[in-house]
């Protein structure tokens, strides 16, 4: 078939070198199907020719293009073939930043699991710091490339942070990939039959979390040492942290009917959702997990001489006015705490959350179970808990000194 240049057009990206096509009304295709095929990657070629989706030459570009007007033509569905949804790509990513015609919070309800407030928040920060104003945001979800979201990608890691640094290689790059690629996802499963750019494009490396420290079983019990502690709201907060391993969401949400005295168990089932916002409201737990995790005697002690000082209020952990602390009171008090017990700091990354790789590090050397440590922590995976676990700083001394006490008995036979 002699090549007619007005029914197609193919050229070579420059910034990817990868060949794109635009196909005409002119091919004899309805306007609609042409609109799908506007500046389209040849990588969205249908799985019965996707030995065509990679020309090495101009030549091999335009004979796919009449290759794929041919198939095109001859699909029995044509007639019939779904419409893509008429949107911008930043128009899409909108609807993910609020509760209200959320593309994916119909399709996590449906499987138990609503959208968390704070997941929201996240998205609309992320969105409107660094995608809105990005070129990408104007181009029709229909329209999409590969070579578009390389590029938008590309200047996406190149954005600064507030140190002036690039984002790339940062737990933030990698949040707003996984943002951008559930978006594209969501669209895909809304739109059967289209080609999401991002399908073969790798997602970024996992950002290395930072470093958190934990204490000693000795350090612990230095912390409980009187003249540690203000009042018995601090020695009961403290002991909840470090003996029961709650998150700091957690803490403050716990309600007296949540204790179990006979078991004795506490069951969590509620947590602050955006607790840093004043908007703050009662959620579930993190990733919807509800738990039960330990009641040791440590904390049973503390809450019955902290409700004996301050009254039984609504939450377990209230002051004697029957007010909870805010956000900031574990950061604040912790190093307090700390440098009062005479526990070292320098040189080790000591936060509230130090409390849990603590208890998990402490009872792992105890022997209790991995899988029970991951339950009580609300872990969703194995590799989570992990990380949590710290050897003491003085285990690889004594397994040092063991090894040689060992090899000198055997030199000594």
């Amino acid at each position: 078939m002699p090549k007619v240049k007005s029914r197609f057009k193919t050229y070579k990206r420059k910034d990817t070198q990868k060949y794109i096509v635009t196909l005409s009304p002119l091919s004899g295709l309805p306007e609609r199907i042409c609109r799908e095929w506007n500046r389209a990657s040849f990588s969205n070629f249908p799985i019965p020719l996707a030995h065509l989706r990679e020309p090495k030459s101009k030549s091999a570009a335009d004979a796919a293009a009449e290759t794929l007007i041919e198939y095109l033509k001859k699909k029995s569905n044509l007639s019939s073939k779904v419409q893509f949804e008429d949107v911008n790509v930043g128009d899409w990513f909108e609807r993910f930043i609020s509760l209200d015609n959320n593309p994916r919070s119909a399709r996590l309800i449906a499987a138990g699991v609503p959208y968390s407030p704070d997941t929201i928040e996240g998205y609309r920060l992320r969105y409107h710091q660094f995608l809105e104003s990005d070129p990408f945001m104007l181009i029709k979800m229909s329209e999409t490339v590969e070579s578009d979201a390389l590029a938008f990608i590309g200047r996406l890691g190149l954005m600064a942070n507030k140190c002036g640094e690039p984002i790339s290689g940062t737990r933030t790059f990698e949040l707003l990939s996984s943002f951008i690629r559930m978006a594209f996802h969501e669209y895909e499963e809304e739109n059967h039959g289209w080609y999401n750019p991002f399908r073969n494009i790798k997602p970024p490396k996992k950002h290395t979390p930072i470093k958190r420290d934990a204490i000693t079983e000795i350090e612990l019990l230095s912390l409980f040492e009187p003249g540690v502690f203000a009042d018995p709201l601090q020695k009961a907060i403290c002991t909840a942290i470090f003996y029961a391993g709650f998150r700091r969401s957690e803490i403050f949400a716990l309600r007296p009917e949540n204790l179990d005295w006979n078991t004795p168990r506490i069951k969590i089932t509620s947590a602050w959702k955006q607790f840093h916002s004043k908007d703050r409201k009662l959620g579930d737990p993190k990733w919807h997990k509800l738990r039960e995790t330990i009641f040791p005697i440590q904390l049973q002690e503390a809450i019955k001489e902290l409700w004996a000082a301050y009254g039984k209020h609504e939450y377990v952990f209230c002051r004697k006015d029957g007010s909870s602390p805010g956000p900031e009171y574990l950061r604040y008090w912790v190093p307090i705490w700390l440098k009062k017990a005479k526990i070292n700091t320098e040189g080790r990354n000591l936060v509230p959350h130090s409390s849990r790789h603590s208890l998990a590090s402490i009872l792992e050397a105890d022997g209790v179970p991995l899988r029970y440590i991951q339950k009580m922590l609300g872990h969703s995976n194995m590799e989570t808990t992990l990380g949590y676990l710290h050897e003491p700083a003085d285990t690889m001394n004594k397994i040092s000194s063991k090894i040689s006490q060992k090899a000198i008995a055997e030199n000594e036979k």
